[in-house]
């Protein structure tokens, strides 16, 4: 569609002065103010900050889900020329889900668990469109294929509990596409997936772009992926816009203190703590009814000036850097916020750090299996001698930690890494195997089994903190029990001073210890939790994804202090995570695994360098990278892992490896090639070879070439 008398291309969405609030008992909340969005055909635009800024309530406007008490107060919203605001119920039924799709951040609360997925794909063109079953059919085994989700057969007969995450979450977007929107929404599609699984879902996304000509609204914290993903980004902070420009001019030359401080949080896989420290924003999003005078970032912002940022409306602003006319940013003091620091150091990356003590072995890994018994009672199974078939979720493990270090255990879901924390933490006994942690070997004891100073010493912070706190419980209450039962102090006045001591060691206020879970930000109960697992004064703490709930800001807060703690108190961490930058930034040394077997393991420099195991190649591979500067080998692991039921009999890997030698990897468990400082990789194929390879990372303006992977880069010469 054209402008009549002009050659300018209609977009398919545009939203111009677009104001949004919500009734409540306090009166009437300002929730998005002001807000100005184009997206045109097969463009993608994305809208990052953090939460609470007002991303998702804009997708909500756009779907014109707004509940009772939303409503849109001023502005416009033209969908292919035609007034979204001006629209009756039956015309918004007649776009959703055919003109304008949307991808919610969960795949599974968005699929029907008492329908199989090949009825819900079917029901969007016969429902949209009047098409009859086989019809339907047809398209819903297509569109499955045409997001890479092979056995089409299989899956359409599936139940959404029979899926992973990732099927779960391409399944969503095929539904989402069966109806060629014209306008896609993506709300964090990816947060809960792999790294892995991630990065095929970013493939996905340009593959709909270039074959559909979809106009795509991305909201994500995530930088990376947003640099990976999107053409333009718009940053928002308290219900405002405050920068906007195309992805490269915004993350080269960020203008505003905001997104600079969203930069300031987020590690990078190139750059450990040393050479990068992360910095938190200090301060909190304001509340929408609490916003300041004049700029809504002020009470946070390095840059303020009495008088001049706290005097009336911040109007967006060129910033005038050549080249750039479309990069414009809400701040007054553009001439004084210096151009942004490089996000990488001068050091090329994967510059080794200085070497650090090692301190005393405090846990030792030794051959270790932990196997699950699956019982099949069938005669079929009777007489072929196989009712019982074991799960080896943990096969031969052997590494060691040693005091004030942080090791890390990194893999897919499904590798093992969190039935490893559970035999550790006395949830789960071994099969076989030592575990000797402080001299003792606990692998076959249960938690219940093991002494009061075993317990106190091996403590654990989890993922969610929302979900390890007492809500009928004080926090002082709750960080009191654990001082009492663990002994470190039995005087009520002691155990009281022992708490403050505990929220003073994690930055939070003293009268804290008197409020309830409910009365605290997600940041803060994290918080909470890491105060509760140091108060038994471990010597061992195991971090289950602490921070992946949490957004950057409050991330980079947590991380620092948790550092801060370990480095303090001499504490050993075994850290879990799929986000392979944060490992690069936390690690000493990392354990990659992959079903349930160690593929490699080292100091992190040496992990993060080649040689790698294919495996960790394709895991760092597809770690999303927000700077501009930097390039990186695109490797996309096609399938699943195998089952653990039915391991392969030779590399665990050989099924989905993208340098596999031949038959030797199907056949035969790899050797393991030791090299120095303890980093040894398991792999078929030669130690010279695995050296020659090239750097996942490196700087663009140095980049010597592009890897092949056809099966034949590393064979032996």
């Amino acid at each position: 569609m054209t402008d009549a008398g002009t050659d300018k291309i209609e977009p398919v969405l545009a939203i111009e002065g677009l104001s949004i609030s919500y009734r409540t008992r306090a009166g009437e909340i300002p929730a998005v103010a002001d807000f100005d969005l184009t997206i045109a055909a097969g463009e993608s635009v994305a809208l990052v900050g953090e939460s609470g800024c007002g991303k998702s309530t804009v997708a909500n406007a756009i779907m014109r889900y707004m509940g009772r008490n939303g409503a849109i107060t001023g502005g416009t919203m033209r969908f292919k020329g035609r007034d979204l605001l001006g629209m009756d119920e039956a015309e918004l039924r007649s776009l959703r889900g055919a003109e304008i799709a949307m991808v919610y951040q969960e795949p599974f609360a968005a699929l029907n668990p008492s329908m199989t997925i090949g009825r819900q794909l079917m029901e969007v063109p016969m429902i949209h469109e009047g098409v009859g079953e086989r019809e339907a059919h047809e398209r819903a085994a297509r569109m499955l294929k045409d997001v890479r989700l092979a056995d089409t057969g299989r899956l359409m007969a599936s139940y959404p509990h029979q899926l992973s995450g990732g099927q779960q979450q391409r399944v969503v977007i095929a539904m989402a596409l069966l109806a060629n929107p014209s306008l896609l929404l993506l709300d964090e599609p990816t947060t809960a997936l792999d790294v892995t699984v991630e990065a095929g879902i970013v493939e996905l996304i340009g593959e709909i772009k270039r074959k559909f000509g979809t106009a795509i609204l991305f909201i994500s914290h995530n930088l990376g992926l947003v640099h990976e993903v999107c053409d333009r980004v718009s940053v928002m902070y308290s219900g405002d816009v405050v920068e906007e420009g195309t992805v490269g001019d915004v993350f080269t030359h960020m203008r505003h203190p905001y997104t600079r401080g969203l930069f300031g949080c987020i590690p990078l896989p190139v750059a450990g703590r040393d050479e990068r420290p992360l910095t938190a924003i200090s301060g909190q999003l304001p509340q929408p009814h609490e916003r300041p005078q004049g700029c809504n970032f002020g009470p946070r912002c390095p840059w303020f000036e009495p008088g001049t940022c706290d005097v009336g409306n911040v109007p967006m602003i060129d910033t005038g850097i050549a080249g750039e006319a479309a990069h414009r940013a809400r701040c007054l003091r553009l001439d004084a916020v210096d151009e942004a620091p490089p996000l990488i150091p001068d050091a090329a990356p994967g510059a080794e750090a200085a070497a650090v003590p090692e301190g005393d072995v405090v846990l030792a890994v030794e051959g270790m299996q932990k196997y699950y018994p699956v019982y099949d009672r069938s005669m079929a199974a009777l007489i072929a001698g196989r009712s019982v078939r074991w799960v080896k979720a943990n096969e031969a493990l052997d590494f060691e930690a040693r005091r004030g270090q942080t090791v890390a255990i990194v893999g897919e879901s499904g590798c093992g890494k969190s039935t490893f924390a559970k035999v550790l933490m006395g949830l789960e006994t071994a099969t076989d195997g030592a575990i000797i942690f402080e001299g003792d070997d606990i692998a076959e004891s249960a938690v219940t089994a093991r002494s009061q100073r075993q317990i106190a010493a091996l403590q654990m912070i989890f993922q969610n903190p929302n979900d390890t706190l007492n809500p009928s419980q004080s926090v002082g209450a709750q960080i009191a029990r654990v001082i009492r039962k663990f002994g470190v102090e039995t005087d009520r006045a002691k155990i009281r001073q022992r708490v403050y001591d505990l929220l003073d060691l994690v930055k939070l206020p003293r009268d804290f210890a008197r409020r309830m879970p409910r009365q605290l930000s997600g940041g803060q109960k994290q918080r909470i939790g890491i105060a509760r697992a140091f108060a038994g004064n471990p010597s061992m703490v195991i971090a289950d994804e602490p921070v992946s709930a949490l957004d950057v800001s409050v991330q980079a807060a947590v991380t620092r202090l948790l550092t801060d703690i370990q480095r303090d108190h001499d504490t050993t961490l075994i850290f879990i995570s799929h986000d392979l930058s944060l490992v690069r930034y936390l690690a000493d040394r990392v354990v990659v695994m992959y079903l349930g077997q160690i593929m490699e393991q080292g100091r992190v420099e040496d992990v993060f360098s080649p040689p790698y195991h294919p495996y960790t190649e394709a895991l760092l591979s597809a770690v999303p990278v927000a700077d501009p500067q930097i390039e990186k080998t695109r490797i996309v692991l096609e399938g699943a892992l195998p089952s653990p039921l039915d391991p392969p009999k030779g590399c665990p890997f050989a099924t989905r490896c993208q340098h596999k030698l031949g038959r030797i990897c199907d056949d035969e468990r790899p050797p393991v090639h030791a090299r120095a400082n303890g980093h040894r990789i398991a792999c078929h194929i030669p130690l010279d070879a695995l050296e020659r390879m090239e750097p996942v990372f490196r700087k663009a303006q140095a980049r010597s070439g592009s890897l092949r992977h056809d099966g034949n880069d590393f064979a032996p010469q």
